[in-house]
């Protein structure tokens, strides 16, 4: 059985690689780590189908290490033990490369196992996850590691891999393809920001295409139905995009389900899970904030979960969130409070940090009252006692209002009653 498209159409070198300019493009951070040629253990965080694989061969090629591909889900400790014996011999004379898909599948006693190589450098790692780094991988291997954070293609960055995916495949089969307006753009635009899969969605439409005096034609009707995606009008990069993740926003913020799931599917369809799980979170945060202060770390988990399932199923975490947010009660209070904080900053509206804060216990000689002052609030009955924490300038200033909610009221009667407030 020949290999997919998507890796026998793999890139070599990083200038062919789509996506991901943030870390690849000139000048950026990555790029120039790999130019340098000293490579550092690294851990490559974020979706399927993004290039983490990828450029960690062409990592490989360019150090002239010797690549090891181990997977979370199957390998064990005795994998890494046959990789370490060929360590200073004729099999990997330049040190080992070892990537590591699916990171978090290890677990505490095997990512241990590594440490000793990696920290002396006889094995350069790169770890890949679909999961945040830093809640699943192992504090001694992440703090002897970068994090590179991948992210999801834009379909305009998607777009010339899905053109030579077509052109590749009339060169392999001899067979040419007349493809009609308006295909590689919806490959594109229906993938999810996934390169691998519109690679697929290319091999499936071509093979599936009915051949014609050498000709195979490939429609939009026979790619919606592979695609299993109805054709409608969305632009990313026009008016229609940022009409629709605003009303998206707005629903949400309105309390209107139905709406919010409605701009919600269109998100989705388009496959623009970027933009949905984007605003779903901003809007936790924004409009329902301290009213059900739970509701941020839920909506996340929701987020995590689409991102590392991927479409279709992302659409059941990202309902209950959205439908979550809808439902919540709603409060911008502490949009508002930091909005008018960050005002006072950008006006220059601050002075110096009161001596009772300041993170030092001693004084000059020139201080002729020497000492912080500083009053421990636990110490104090009700683990509160009033002192000044604002600068001098703005000792005055109020930023925060408790919205009118439960949550806010109750602990505004707490801190009044506590405070000696009416």
């Amino acid at each position: 059985m020949s290999k997919p498209l998507a890796d026998r159409l793999r890139p070599e070198k990083i200038e062919d690689m789509v996506g991901q300019q943030h870390l690849l493009g000139e000048g950026k951070p990555l790029r120039n780590i790999i130019l340098s040629g000293n490579i550092p253990n690294m851990i490559f965080y974020g979706p399927s189908g993004t290039g983490k694989t990828t450029l960690a061969r062409i990592i490989a090629n360019a150090t002239n290490k010797k690549l090891h591909k181990l997977n979370g889900t199957n390998a064990s400790i005795s994998d890494i033990k046959d990789i370490v014996a060929e360590l200073d011999t004729l099999a990997a004379p330049n040190g080992i490369l070892l990537y590591l898909d699916e990171i978090q599948y290890f677990n505490k006693k095997q990512q241990q196992s590594l440490l000793e190589y990696i920290e002396s450098g006889a094995i350069t790692l790169i770890a890949s996850t679909t999961e945040n780094p830093y809640f699943y991988v192992y504090s001694a291997v992440l703090s002897r590691s970068t994090v590179f954070e991948f992210k999801s293609v834009n379909e305009t960055e998607i777009l010339p891999a899905v053109r030579r995916g077509f052109e590749f495949l009339e060169n392999e089969s001899g067979i040419k393809a007349e493809i009609e307006d308006g295909v590689c753009e919806h490959i594109a635009m229906s993938c999810g920001g996934d390169v691998r899969k519109s690679l697929n969605f290319c091999e499936l439409a071509f093979l599936s295409a009915n051949e014609e005096n050498g000709v195979k034609k490939i429609t939009l009707e026979s790619i919606e139905s592979l695609t299993q995606k109805n054709s409608f009008r969305y632009d990313r990069a026009g008016d229609e995009h940022y009409d629709v993740i605003s009303a998206y926003q707005k629903s949400m913020r309105g309390s209107d389900t139905d709406a919010a799931l409605h701009y919600l599917a269109r998100l989705l369809e388009a496959g623009d899970l970027p933009s949905a799980t984007r605003r779903l979170m901003v809007c936790a945060c924004e409009d329902v904030g301290l009213a059900y202060p739970q509701i941020i770390p839920i909506v996340k988990s929701c987020v995590d979960i689409a991102l590392s399932v991927g479409l279709p199923e992302a659409k059941i975490p990202l309902a209950d969130a959205v439908i979550l947010v809808c439902t919540a009660p709603k409060s911008n209070s502490g949009d508002a409070a930091i909005t008018a904080a960050m005002a006072d900053v950008e006006k220059g509206n601050f002075g110096r940090i009161p001596r009772q804060l300041q993170n030092k216990h001693f004084d000059g000689e020139d201080n002729q009252n020497k000492g912080q002052f500083y009053l421990y609030p636990h110490s104090y009955p009700n683990h509160y006692v009033k002192q000044q924490y604002l600068p001098d300038e703005i000792k005055n200033a109020r930023y925060y209002e408790a919205g009118d909610n439960k949550f806010e009221q109750a602990a505004k009667e707490y801190w009044d009653k506590i405070k000696g407030k009416k």
